[in-house]
């Protein structure tokens, strides 16, 4: 009899979490068997199917991870920085896989998800896009034709409700920008322009931020250079895209006992 991997979202009830639902129900490859919420929600406890207009799956809600921990074989966490490292904790000590899409995260926090996976298998990005990882895929060859003569700049556009920026895609993007050059981003990168800033400082990639309504992501790296400008964008109009991102990470990460990986070694760009 072919196994089923047993799947637990933490944050089962937001935005991505109910996507996510929806679409691992479908696959059979796969069963959710755990689905945390928010200590407050009152739907604690109730038929995870029924909250979300699916048939009865017979998963009730519960908002304690430890005590499901026996329950999964993957968790897949796209909530905040504190809530994450918290369950990275529990992942490594109950030899846990995890499909890590929270952004935020600072140094340390990033070094300890990579100090973890030589204990589990984890896949942290900041997009699950397919588009987005395609053009980090191309990002390398173009910047090291542009970059040498030319400004960057990445500017990036979420709704009114994302609390990190810039967004973890748009420095993801810096991130390769700054590898491909021999750079580090923190020393390159310029993230607040006020007032009489002077002339614009090469080797540097900007960032700029808006946040507005309820656009889910977009993301445009520009390299401006005397006579021409190249720009390379991306627009996010529906958050099934992440899934179908999250579902080939699924798959993918079966094969795997340990070890940091991101989606580009997932689509083996």
């Amino acid at each position: 009899m072919k196994k089923i991997t047993r799947i637990a979202i933490f944050g089962a009830l937001g935005k991505m979490g109910k996507i996510l639902i929806k679409k691992i129900h479908k696959d059979l490859n796969f069963n959710i068997t755990v689905a945390i919420i928010k200590k407050t929600d009152p739907r604690i406890g109730k038929d995870l199917g029924k909250i979300l207009g699916i048939k009865n799956i017979n998963i009730k809600t519960d908002c304690c991870l430890e005590k499901k921990i026996k329950n999964f074989d993957i968790l897949i966490d796209f909530s905040n920085t504190s809530e994450t490292m918290r369950n990275l904790f529990l992942c490594k000590k109950y030899k846990k896989k995890m499909i890590i899409g929270t952004t935020g995260f600072n140094e340390q926090e990033i070094q300890k998800i990579k100090e973890s996976s030589k204990k589990i298998a984890i896949i942290f990005s900041a997009n699950y896009s397919i588009g987005i990882n395609l053009i980090l895929n191309i990002l390398e060859k173009i910047t090291k034709t542009l970059v040498p003569h030319s400004d960057i700049e990445i500017m990036e556009f979420h709704h009114n409700k994302k609390i990190d920026a810039p967004s973890g895609t748009a420095l993801m993007l810096g991130e390769k920008i700054a590898n491909t050059m021999n750079w580090k981003l923190k020393d390159h990168s310029i993230y607040e322009r006020n007032g009489k800033i002077g002339k614009r400082p090469i080797k540097k990639i900007g960032f700029s931020t808006i946040r507005g309504g309820d656009v889910i992501g977009e993301h445009t790296i520009i390299f401006a250079s005397k006579g021409e400008r190249v720009e390379i964008s991306h627009k996010a109009s529906n958050r099934t895209l992440f899934a179908n991102g999250v579902l080939r990470a699924l798959n993918w990460i079966l094969r795997k006992n340990d070890g940091y990986y991101n989606m580009e070694d997932v689509l083996k760009i």
